[in-house]
């Protein structure tokens, strides 16, 4: 109850409410960051199994592997290159889950209750949660990335030259922001409304899971037409194909339909976060039965 007694401490000593809006969802931010580094379970959960996806899905289905279409002739594409950005978005997607979940126990434990019927904002809990989700999330993906050089050196991994220059970092890492945030608002309205973590470990299967599977991060899909269609309209598509752009500069990727442009991919990536981030506040900001069981 600490987080809830700093929240309303900072709400009523302050006479400016940004200020106070900003100390609160500094308060949740911290209760997020903090959760997660004592629950080392959930930092092998998150991280390792896509490590683990990552390194034996490569191997075994680099020999079937075919490029997609998009490939400019004359250029090579290992299938670990290729499911690299899809590893990326499922430790984002992953991470989202872990950091969301975490509501259902709050509410089992009075600790939602309490702050919702604080002075703090409720603003404030959905800031909270999704910027600490959002930097968790992006944290995890940059220790993955920074694991690949070891992962070659053992022999686990090819050599991916994905980072060329600072500019091109920066845009990753802003692109990653983003996905990373609208991923973890797509977890936080699934988890809202939900009081068994066993219900939403069956939307997770059902839902999210194939939500992944079909965004082109594991398979491009170019053989059927209908789940091709399935793939262009999965919002998360674009997401991986922003990624792909941005980590394969060296291969001058054309544009086809299974392949949006960048431009495409970031205006349909932020026009879904906002989508979600706006859900979350109009779920927390409804007053009605549910928020407080």
């Amino acid at each position: 109850m600490n987080t809830i007694a700093a929240a309303e401490s900072a709400f009523a000593d302050s006479p400016n409410p940004q200020s106070s809006l900003l100390v609160a969802t500094g308060t949740m931010v911290r209760r997020e960051l903090v959760r997660f580094l004592r629950q080392r379970s959930r930092v092998v959960g998150a991280l390792g199994q896509p490590v683990i996806f990552w390194i034996l899905f490569g191997a075994g289905l680099q020999g079937s592997f075919k490029s997609p279409s998009w490939v400019p002739d004359g250029e090579t594409l290992s299938y670990q290159e290729y499911f690299l950005p899809g590893v990326i978005a499922l430790i984002l997607l992953y991470t989202a889950i872990f950091s969301t979940v975490s509501i259902i126990e709050d509410r089992r434990e009075g600790f939602l209750q309490g702050v919702l019927v604080s002075p703090a904002p409720r603003l404030a809990i959905v800031l909270g949660k999704l910027v600490g989700g959002t930097l968790l999330a992006v944290g995890q993906v940059l220790i993955f990335l920074a694991l690949g050089p070891l992962l070659t050196w053992i022999g686990l991994a090819p050599p991916i030259p994905w980072l060329q220059s600072f500019l091109q970092g920066l845009a990753v890492l802003c692109f990653l922001t983003t996905l990373a945030l609208a991923m973890t608002a797509l977890g936080y309205i699934v988890v809202w409304p939900m009081s068994s973590t066993q219900g939403f470990h069956a939307i997770m299967m059902v839902f999210l899971t194939p939500m992944w599977l079909l965004s082109g991060a594991f398979f491009p899909g170019e053989g059927s037409v209908w789940l091709s269609w399935i793939i262009r309209l999965n919002p998360m598509t674009y997401g991986v194909a922003g990624l792909r752009r941005l980590m394969s500069p060296h291969l001058n990727l054309a544009v086809t339909p299974s392949l949006p442009s960048l431009p495409l991919s970031l205006a349909v990536t932020i026009l879904f976060g906002l989508v979600c981030v706006g859900a979350a506040m109009m779920q927390t900001h409804s007053r009605n039965v549910r928020n407080v069981q």
